[in-house]
């Protein structure tokens, strides 16, 4: 490891990070990443006079000291810049995990209401940690709901003197000096736990949330409900999949949840009937979910078809290598659906999801539509280093924190078989009817016989078991078609490698998709090409 060491001049001394509570120095000013990962000192991130927006919060809004998702837990402040125009508003998550409304006033927010200047905003989502003892141990609580009542403390261990307030005293302070500095407050509600009754997930409407909403109308707040927005979408997706929302507990939320979070708080924003908030407002980005630029007709669905280079290549020059999906009017009658090839060239059911592909078709998917789901030629590999796009190599719901090589940052990886599973439950939740496709032979012999990938054929057929999805075995009827064509011929159907088809190999599998379809139990085959 080298040290760069970098002269100033005086003047330019002023703009040195400052070192922060995690004695972390940060001395890049664009650097996102290190906005994100570590406390940065107050106001550090402002650029050429634009506001900034400081969020104030707990572990569900900062995990960790760093809140790099070393523990695969995360807060949602960390994905809350990904919402804003970084050119019109720089955003800080001054958030800390363990604060409570109290703690966070007495020893956090000094130094950030130094730093506000007219024209920022500071958002307050705060609560989950104001219970406990008044007095000892962390001694974070704080008086119940929004009344003008007051507790002297002394704190057992150190002997400190404090007053206790409310709930609402404090979250009315917050506001108070936000204003002083010529800042704009925000209240939010807290994040959902992980907590259902009567088929619902728990609200903080009688508690908390209420306190929220109380104090935000009594001091002409902006009020943002993101604990209903949040647990409204957990309902939807049913307690299964609300699970995997959070990491290692209830209440703390994994990357999953986190982005969920960083959403609602940006669809409220959105939403807000406030003219106050207005500015805010305008610095929005991304708010409305990407999805799949596709033509609908009335009447007739779409075939979504996701995967890898095997089924979406360059698919442009007659002797190069093509994909399958080039081909789907080979399969299907496009009279009467639409095929829509999602693929990528290079990557695995992680790559997908992670690069936000996955969520395209998700936002996609309309009642009666398909989804064709076939990965695997790049799924078992290098998890944390190379190409870090492999998973866990098996069917069974498994996961592990990794720090990745490449850039240091944490990641939970699931298993092959969950990545399969969780596409089809998301095709299922949109009405959709998912279908799994197993990967396509390689060019590769032994004995006079093309290669069969028994390991992909059990995980497949165990998930597809497991959920009750039909599975086309497009791996062994394509194989079965160049096994009878023997060694020598099979090479037509290739193109470079042993894995990347050429238009006959494409148009191969996509008579072997049309193939397993017609002998299958889907009622997809209705749409096949007569």
């Amino acid at each position: 490891m080298t040290t760069t060491v970098v002269s100033v001049d005086a003047q330019d001394k002023k703009n040195l990070g400052m070192e922060d509570v995690n004695k972390v120095i940060d001395n890049t000013l664009d650097s996102l990443d290190k906005v994100r990962q570590s406390r940065i000192a107050p106001g550090l991130s402002r650029k050429e006079g634009r506001p900034v927006l400081f969020l104030i919060g707990n572990s569900t809004m900062r995990n960790g000291t760093k809140g790099n998702g070393n523990n695969g837990q995360w807060g949602w402040g960390y994905f809350a810049e990904d919402y804003f125009n970084k050119n019109m508003i720089s955003v800080e998550n001054q958030a800390l995990g363990g604060m409570s409304s109290r703690t966070f006033y007495t020893r956090l927010w000094p130094d950030i209401q130094k730093a506000i200047k007219p024209g920022d905003w500071v958002i307050i989502s705060i609560g989950h940690n104001d219970n406990g003892p008044f007095d000892e141990g962390r001694a974070r609580a704080t008086i119940k709901g929004i009344g003008d009542d007051s507790l002297m403390v002394t704190i057992k261990e150190t002997g400190v003197k404090e007053t206790v307030y409310t709930h609402g005293e404090y979250l009315r302070r917050y506001i108070r000096e936000t204003r002083a500095k010529g800042g704009n407050p925000v209240l939010m509600s807290l994040t959902p736990r992980n907590a259902w009754e009567d088929g619902r997930v728990q609200r903080v409407d009688k508690t908390f949330g209420l306190w929220a909403k109380q104090v935000a109308e009594q001091m002409n707040v902006p009020f943002i409900d993101l604990n209903d927005i949040t647990a409204t979408k957990f309902e939807k997706f049913g307690e299964h999949k609300m699970s995997y929302h959070f990491f290692g507990d209830k209440i703390h939320t994994s990357k999953f949840g986190a982005v969920v979070n960083a959403q609602s708080a940006a669809e409220g924003i959105a939403a807000c009937k406030d003219p106050q908030i207005q500015f805010l407002q305008s610095c929005l980005v991304n708010v409305k979910p990407r999805t799949v630029d596709v033509k609908r007709k009335k009447g007739k669905p779409v075939v979504f078809i996701t995967g890898d280079s095997t089924v979406k290549n360059n698919d442009n020059d007659k002797d190069g290598m093509w994909g399958w999906g080039s081909q789907a009017a080979i399969a299907f009658d496009t009279t009467k659906i639409t095929p829509a090839n999602c693929a990528k060239a290079g990557r695995s059911c992680r790559t997908y999801m992670n690069e936000g592909r996955w969520d395209e078709v998700y936002n996609s998917i309309q009642p009666g539509d398909y989804v064709l789901i076939q990965f695997g030629h790049n799924d078992i590999g290098p998890i944390d280093s190379q190409k870090e796009r492999g998973e866990i190599a098996t069917a069974k719901d498994t996961c592990h924190v990794y720090q990745r090589q490449s850039d240091g940052k944490y990641e939970v990886v699931y298993s092959f078989g969950w990545y399969l599973k969780k596409f089809i439950e998301d095709t299922r939740e949109k009405g959709g009817t998912p279908i799994l496709v197993s990967l396509t032979p390689r060019n590769e012999w032994t004995d006079g016989k093309i290669e069969r990938r028994k390991e992909y054929m059990d995980w497949y057929a165990e998930v597809a078991k497991e959920t009750g999805v039909t599975l086309i075995d497009v791996h062994n009827i394509s194989a079965d078609f160049l096994d009878k064509k023997g060694q020598k011929k099979a090479k037509a159907y290739y193109c470079k490698d042993h894995t990347h088809t050429s238009l006959l190999g494409a148009k191969m599998n996509a008579e072997s998709i049309k193939k397993g379809l017609k002998n299958s139990d889907s009622d997809l085959k209705k749409y096949l090409k007569k």
